[in-house]
């Protein structure tokens, strides 16, 4: 099986030459392209994300031997969550030679996080299961590079950061309402308050509900540092 030429251009930006080009076309192929005759990447994502996570909690390990448990797992769920994993997809231009069906092709599939994320996964399960896990190792260390000693000893993503600063000071946990959405059904934005009980409150706008979450806990997180 021959591939495509994008596809051949993606391998040289992988730095990964697939003996068994089929993986790679499995891997990018999303569930609105399937059929009876053509599979698509949802079992090898299911694969990567145990492969990714594999690599990465060794690479930790190492990285900080004396590293506790309690330091160790936030870190790890930093380098492993979809938004990272579609940081390094778009990085090497995953997007562009994903095979979508029209309607998420319509939709603005390309720049979808979670879409990227999981084709990310994919194409990681098809390089261990074309070359085995060092190779895909290999691969995996180099495409996520410095993340790896730069993540920050306390990654807690910021919803964990501000519910944990909210009991500390004997306050219920953060609500988080939404305040606007504005776009089309198939390409929906937005905006979400993040509020303290003490009436302190941030707000931020984004494609998906927990981005935006996030943002607006991030936001508030930073505000209440400056007071």
């Amino acid at each position: 099986m021959k591939l495509s030429a994008d596809l051949a251009e993606f391998e040289t930006r992988l730095g990964h030459r697939f003996a068994q080009p089929r993986l790679l076309i499995e891997a990018v192929t999303h569930a609105s392209m399937s059929s009876p005759t053509r599979g698509d990447n949802q079992r090898l994502e299911f694969l990567g994300d145990r492969v990714l996570g594999l690599v990465m909690a060794e690479a930790l390990l190492q990285s900080d031997p004396a590293a506790t448990e309690g330091r160790l797992a936030p870190r790890f769920n930093a380098l492993v969550r979809k938004e990272t994993c579609a940081e390094v997809a778009r990085e090497i231009g995953l997007g562009a030679v994903i095979k979508l069906g029209r309607s998420e092709m319509v939709s603005g599939g390309r720049r979808k996080q979670a879409l990227l994320g999981d084709a990310m996964e994919a194409v990681i399960a098809a390089v261990y299961r074309d070359a085995g896990f060092e190779v895909a190792r290999a691969m995996v260390l180099r495409l996520w590079g410095a993340r790896v000693h730069a993540v920050r000893a306390d990654a807690r993503d910021a919803k964990t950061a501000l519910q944990e600063w909210a009991q500390a000071r004997g306050l219920p946990p953060p609500a988080y309402v939404e305040t606007a959405r504005d776009g089309p059904d198939h390409a929906p934005h937005f905006t979400i308050e993040a509020r303290l009980a003490d009436g302190r409150s941030a707000s931020a706008s984004a494609g998906s509900k927990r981005q935006a979450e996030q943002g607006a806990a991030r936001l508030l997180l930073e505000r209440l540092a400056s007071d």
